[in-house]
């Protein structure tokens, strides 16, 4: 099987998908080709927090049917410090701009529904895929499809095939550089049939440890805890996370979580990493295959989007205009964007967060900050900025 197309996609997660979608809005082919099955990547628990500015994307995209049914919209997120809540008010702060909570996966399952509407192509479980020839104007992805081998024709590749997919590791050595941060800790995240803690997300910083609590509908809770990057969930039966989730979340006027069937649990590592830059030849990174965000931000589905809002643009310019400037400098115009998102993921993380190693001297920084935080405007209003997502352009 070999197909001809103008735009080759590896990996079906929302950066794919979604620059499918808009080259096919534009009138540009292009073809995706995915390792995992339909129902993996559709089921796959990701991120939940949709900035101002990809709700706008997936509206003009026409992508928003079911967003704007069940997605919860958020004025405000709620800051715990030990035993005392205050809530940063978004929409005050921001001129009007808020979040949506909406599962990565059910946007995921928006595109796929679209694209599969659309006649467009994707190819599920493509095994062995590689990428060739993208230094040429004559690039290839190769892969194997029910037995069969694949080959598709492209002028440009883009790479959305996550942190630990084939396109990045393709680039020849030294061709990018690479800055990394591991943090010292994890995630450990339920997902409970349990009635939300909270309307609002909730940030807290504890003695204890990190906590947070989301949701994903109003029946169905997310919810985390700090813990070691090595944390065996064998040790962490449903008893104990509740207590430890009552302990990190309880108020001085009683609030904590409202227990519920444990349907999922995971342990979430934590990592700030970039590649730069996102492009070699004619091959374009997008998504976590370019840059990866500790989750306290809540920035990491919101950047992929943004990547390939920028893609999609450059892309037209080119096969509509014959322009190449765009495509030129599509690795500093979303580096900039990404930069200041790894930027404010790691302030928050690391205002939040129980730091292993950390003396008193540090410890009082921290309270400083956080107590800047929940009493100064100013200080509040550039945390809103940054969270509901700096505009396009920025």
């Amino acid at each position: 099987m070999r197909e001809r197309t103008k735009v080759g996609i590896v990996g079906a997660g929302p950066a794919g998908l979604l620059l499918s979608h808009l080259l096919h809005l534009d009138g540009i082919d292009s073809v995706v080709v995915e390792a995992r099955s339909r129902a993996y990547v559709e089921n796959r628990v990701r991120a939940g927090v949709l900035e101002q500015g990809s709700v706008d994307t997936l509206r003009e995209a026409g992508l928003d049917e079911r967003l704007r049914r069940e997605g919860l919209v958020h004025e405000g997120i709620q800051i715990q410090v030990g035993e005392h809540r205050h809530r940063l008010d978004l929409k005050e702060l921001t001129g009007g701009k808020v979040i949506t909570v909406y599962g990565q996966q059910e946007v995921v399952k928006d595109l796929i529904a679209q694209r599969l509407a659309d006649k467009g192509a994707i190819f599920f479980e493509a095994e062995n895929a590689a990428i060739c020839d993208f230094e040429t104007e004559r690039a290839r992805i190769t892969f194997t499809h029910a037995t069969e081998q694949g080959e598709i024709l492209c002028d440009f590749v883009a790479g959305c095939d996550g942190f630990h997919g084939i396109c990045r590791p393709s680039i020849p050595q030294g061709a990018i550089t690479i800055f990394d941060r591991v943090y010292p800790f994890a995630w450990l995240g339920i997902l409970a049939k349990a009635e939300p803690a909270s309307e609002e997300v909730i940030y807290v910083n504890h003695p204890r440890g990190f906590a947070l609590s989301s949701m994903r509908s109003h029946e169905v809770a997310r919810l985390y805890l700090q813990c070691r990057p090595d944390e065996d969930l064998a040790l962490w039966p449903d008893g104990r996370i509740w207590e430890e989730l009552h302990k990190r979340l309880r108020t001085s006027s009683g609030d904590t979580v409202h227990e519920g069937e444990v349907l999922e649990k995971g342990v979430t590592g934590m990592r700030s990493f970039v590649a730069e830059p996102m492009r070699h030849g004619r091959l374009f990174l997008a998504g976590d295959a370019a840059h990866i965000v500790p989750p306290t931000g809540a920035k990491g589905m919101n950047l992929a989007v943004a990547d390939v809002r920028v893609l999609a643009q450059a892309l037209s310019a080119f096969y509509h205009h014959n322009r190449t400037d765009l495509l030129e400098a599509y690795s500093a115009t979303c580096l900039k964007r990404v930069w200041r998102a790894e930027h404010f993921s790691w302030f928050m993380t690391s205002m939040l967060h129980k730091f292993p190693d950390e003396d008193g001297f540090g410890q009082r920084l921290q309270r400083s900050q956080l107590d800047y935080i929940v009493s100064s405007r100013a200080a509040a209003q550039s945390l809103a900025e940054n969270y509901v997502g700096m505009p396009y352009g920025r």
